[in-house]
């Protein structure tokens, strides 16, 4: 039972409940009890739970699927500070498992308008776009676009075994330095959820970058889709 302290409701029924998965009660990809069942568990009301079960979903702790159920999320295997620029290779080999790279296709194609304002040149032809799966221990977990100007590094190098970081720095003298980058969370995604065999209803984390040199030239732009049950990222952030 939930006892009243001066926190509302809600949250003392997303601790317990996080509580629980923690201790073992309620497992990875296990259905909770119905709301009716874990409302009278917990001794709270369907409308105090259900906006506590919106919240963990929200934190990407359970999943809810449409007259089906609640289950709790299996915990991410890879975590890394957003404010790191990190490679996904270096991201898989730190968590102790052998990435992989899925090259789906390697192209050379017209730059299109937004590529010019990406890369912030008004004279760019051509670039160099690469659809790649990277895995870790041979699994799917990361699905990556990737584009960078034509006249950095020839098509035919693009499909060896190093990270594109490692690829562009031994190819070229452009070291990437920083990133800028947009996060954005999306639902299931027709192609790329398939792909990345993801479950139904399963979300995704929509990393946007363009990566810099220290000089902020404009080097690579990138449109990673992570599983989000398999990445997590955080932030540190300090007062000012």
């Amino acid at each position: 039972m939930i006892r009243s302290d001066n926190r509302h409701l809600y949250l003392q029924v997303i601790d317990r409940i996080k509580e629980d998965i923690k201790n073992g009660v309620y497992k990875e990809r296990e259905k909770l009890p119905s709301e009716f069942e874990l409302s009278k568990m917990l001794g709270v009301s369907r409308a105090t739970l259900r906006e506590a079960l919106r919240l963990l979903e929200e934190e990407n702790v359970v999943t809810r699927r449409h007259g089906v159920g609640t289950f709790v999320n299996p915990k991410p295997v890879f975590s890394s500070g957003i404010e790191q620029l990190k490679s996904v290779t270096n991201m898989i080999t730190e968590a102790g498992m052998e990435p992989g790279t899925q090259y789906l296709s390697a192209e050379k194609v017209i730059a299109t308008k937004e590529d010019k304002e990406h890369f912030k040149r008004d004279d760019l032809e051509y670039v160099v776009k690469i659809e790649r799966v990277r895995t870790a221990d041979g699994q799917p977990v990361v699905y990556c676009i990737d584009k960078m100007p034509d006249d950095f590094i020839p098509l035919e190098y693009v499909r060896e075994k190093d990270s594109l970081f490692q690829l562009i720095e031994k190819h070229t003298n452009i070291n990437i330095s920083y990133a800028v980058t947009h996060i954005e969370p999306i639902g299931f995604h027709e192609k790329i959820s398939t792909i990345l065999k993801c479950e139904p209803e399963q979300a995704l984390l929509l990393l946007r970058q363009m990566h810099y040199t220290n000089e902020d030239q404009p080097v690579l732009y990138s449109s990673n889709y992570f599983r989000a049950d398999q990445f997590s990222f955080h932030v540190l952030r300090k007062r000012v």
